[in-house]
């Protein structure tokens, strides 16, 4: 559904300030049967405070935490006054926190109370206090492209990966989706989605934050834990993962209130989404994007939408089947044309004037003894096989010479040798793979990706 929207620099100050002055409703919901609105702007109140003395404000703050109103508390606090800058790890292992620490030195955390840190970081800790009738007002403009927050998502090495987002970057986003999507106060979000990721922290802090939503203080995973916080906690939007789709299998959700459901992190299955859909009667929404683009389009394959519809705020060229992107959404660091477009990893082609086809990534075409070989089709191939549930296929370099080889490991319950003799009349020899693994469970992390460091620790 088009929207008229206004993403203008004055309109967006307009609205963070209006945020700022604090809730409409103070007694209202922030968390199911927990924090209230005007708790959480007590707590950045009070971390305000904080942040704008001299020894904090042009520094970094870990926010080592996956409790969602302190994570909007830290976030209101360092809107209202333009810092410090927040670091948001996608894990509270003292490893990642380590490395995180390595590449962005910090001396304070904002953390839970059962964490530990080394006494040389500075800790504070939240918690819910009294609504502040003064609010946390600005009375001048702030500055929209000053880079607030931090994300680190984990990479095959596992060095975490820094993409630093802006004013701009989060709350065009996080005000635009909310109207889009229309949601309201009168929304409940059960989100399988941790807030460290950035689709969990636009849906299920953000979004709630701009729009008086609602959301559950947990993120359940289990099929049964899911099941039943859709049903107790009378949820209208979920916020999930294509994994967790899955896990749904043929299971009912019994006397459901959902309006929406919403995936991302990952292409949906569409036997996935047909099975919610006929169980639920509720459409899952894709979204399509990554953390360092915002989002960038979507889709719902229940209302026959095969390509993805541009968000309005988005432009998309698509030039030798590679996208590129231009948006409000685009974290900082990253290289742009002169025309403000960045490319991205994927390819596609266009659909008509404001959709288009995703192919796959553009890593995902590779050279093998010369020739092109596209590894998603070969997944796609042996995707139809049946009894096999997942597939990732892999260009290894060879043992010796310079050249690489395809491997693939599959989930599911098949023989290596039944896929080879399927494969060897669908592709190419040199196409063909050469090292196959048949596992119970291909590795992944907790947001469903692939884990490539254990994946490929399987071919050595």
């Amino acid at each position: 559904m088009k929207i008229n929207f206004d993403n203008s620099d004055d309109q967006l100050q307009k609205k963070i300030k209006d945020l700022l002055k604090g809730p409409k409703n103070p007694e209202a919901e922030f968390l199911f049967s927990g924090c209230t609105f005007g708790e959480i702007f007590g707590m950045a109140w009070k971390l305000q405070e904080r942040f704008s003395s001299s020894d904090l404000q042009n520094k970094a703050v870990c926010l080592s935490t996956q409790n969602r109103s302190v994570i909007a508390a830290a976030i209101l606090a360092a809107l209202s006054c333009e810092g410090p800058h927040l670091l948001i790890p996608y894990s509270d292992s003292d490893i990642v926190l380590n490395e995180m620490h390595q590449q962005v030195p910090y001396d304070t955390a904002i953390a839970d109370v059962h964490q530990h840190f080394p006494d040389e970081i500075s800790l504070i800790t939240v918690s819910p206090e009294t609504f502040p009738a003064s609010g946390l007002q600005r009375k001048n403009n702030m500055n929209l492209d000053f880079e607030f927050l931090s994300l680190f998502t984990g990479g095959s090495t596992g060095k975490p990966r820094i993409w630093p987002k802006t004013i701009k970057n989060l709350f065009s986003e996080a005000f635009y989706l909310s109207d889009k999507f229309h949601f309201s106060p009168d929304d409940r979000i059960v989100a399988t989605v941790p807030p460290y990721h950035i689709y969990g922290i636009l849906f299920s802090v953000l979004i709630p934050l701009v729009s008086s939503a609602c959301v559950m203080a947990g993120t359940p995973t289990f099929p049964h834990e899911i099941t039943n916080a859709i049903t107790l906690q009378k949820a209208t939007v979920l916020v999930s993962v294509p994994m967790h789709y899955r896990t749904f299998g043929n299971n009912t959700i019994p006397n459901h209130s959902l309006r929406i459901a919403f995936s991302s992190a990952g292409a949906l299955d569409k036997t996935d989404s047909e099975n919610f859909t006929k169980q639920t009667r509720t459409g899952i929404t894709e979204i399509y994007g990554s953390t360092e683009t915002g989002g960038i389009a979507y889709r719902c394959r229940a209302q026959d939408d095969a390509a993805l519809s541009l968000f309005e705020t988005v432009d998309v060229e698509i030039i030798g089947e590679k996208i590129h992107v231009r948006s409000d959404y685009i974290s900082p660091n990253l290289t742009r044309d002169e025309d403000g477009f960045y490319q991205t990893g994927d390819r596609g082609g266009k659909f008509d004037s404001d959709r288009f086809i995703l192919y796959g990534r553009s890593d995902g075409i590779v050279k093998i003894g010369g020739k092109r070989v596209d590894l998603e089709e070969i997944r796609e191939k042996i995707l139809s096989l049946p009894n096999v549930t997942d597939a990732m296929i892999l260009s290894n370099p060879c043992k010796k010479g310079r050249e690489n080889e395809i491997a693939a490991v599959l989930e599911g319950k098949i023989h290596p040798k039944q896929v080879r003799e399927y494969l060897s009349g669908q592709l190419e020899p040199y196409a063909q793979p050469r090292s196959i693994k048949v596992v119970d469970r291909i590795p992944r992390n907790n947001m469903g990706k692939y884990n490539m460091e254990m994946i490929c620790k399987l071919f050595h």
